[in-house]
């Protein structure tokens, strides 16, 4: 199928912006002063690939239709794409294959029972599930706790769903949240670059990333420079009323739920001899009383 005006944009940005961040010494290419633009020419980088002109060209002008897997794997090795650049580059060409080109609403699945018991069963952990579009869809009772601004927060959507990417370019009070606050907003408009690669004909990612870019200055801007990120595990600080500062260890873990969008587990713990790990058990005890108007197991659906 023939991909909609803003998807080839989503490739022509891509790739320019991928060509442009490499210096013409990084591959190869003699210097002489006469680059107008950052990074070498497309001529160049479709002969540094083994290819024609016309065969980089066509698709850094955003068709991308029928272009080999070999040919794919050139690209990644010339303009030096990491490992989830590739994927991206590789979901992008993928979805230019011959199917229906209806958008459509994605109905929302019922988080399976065993997902909501293993949830439950952590209680020394803050664990959640979340879909490609950042929406919370489940959780347990500690990370309910721990985000307790994000699901307080005023982007909580008519279905009383909590979504990161509302709260951070939408609610002023992320910022106290976020110790680092541009981390937080990068990765998360990250997330979204790459779900959106993944699955172009989600409706409702395309209508939230309509709606912040429409809003919010931050996250239009981090928008166009085409930055994605598969989930990865790491460290992050949070500013919290009842255990602050916290600095948590997280690991997220795809939930193959279905076949239609991807939901993600992620769990926040506390790393030995860090803050975090007398605080956080501290938090799931404060969590666990009436006093925190939470029940074990509790969780948000979709």
């Amino acid at each position: 199928m023939e991909r909609r005006p803003d998807d080839r944009a989503d490739i022509r940005g891509f790739l320019i912006r991928r060509r442009a961040r490499l210096s013409p010494e990084q591959v190869g290419l003699p210097t002489s002063g006469r680059y107008r633009v950052p990074g070498p020419r497309r001529e160049e980088v479709a002969v540094l690939a083994g290819g024609r002109t016309d065969w980089y060209t066509r698709p850094e002008k955003g068709h991308i239709g029928g272009v080999s897997g070999d040919v794919l794997d050139a690209v990644t090795h010339t303009l030096r794409l990491d490992e989830d650049e590739r994927t991206y580059l590789f979901d992008l060409a993928r979805d230019t294959r011959p199917g229906p080109a209806a958008r459509r609403r994605r109905k929302a699945i019922d988080i399976p029972p065993q997902v909501q018991w293993l949830l439950a069963s952590m209680t020394l952990s803050a664990a959640y599930v979340s879909n490609g579009r950042l929406d919370i869809v489940a959780t347990n009772t500690l990370a309910r706790t721990l985000f307790t601004s994000i699901f307080t927060s005023h982007t909580v959507d008519e279905q009383d769903r909590p979504d990161f990417a509302r709260y951070y370019f939408l609610d002023d009070a992320s910022r106290d949240f976020a110790e680092d606050w541009n981390s937080a907003a990068n990765t998360t408009t990250a997330l979204l670059r790459a779900g959106a690669g993944r699955y172009p004909n989600d409706k409702a990612l395309r209508e939230l990333v309509g709606e912040l870019s429409t809003v919010s200055t931050e996250f239009r801007t981090r928008w166009a420079a085409h930055r994605m990120r598969i989930h990865h595990g790491g460290v992050k600080r949070f500013h919290h009323p009842d255990a602050d500062p916290l600095q948590l260890t997280y690991q997220p873990m795809e939930l193959p739920m279905s076949a239609h969008e991807v939901h993600s587990l992620t769990v926040y713990t506390a790393g030995p001899g860090t803050p975090g790990e007398e605080r956080l058990p501290l938090l799931a005890g404060w969590a666990a009383t009436p006093a925190g108007d939470h029940s074990p197991g509790k969780a948000v659906r979709s």
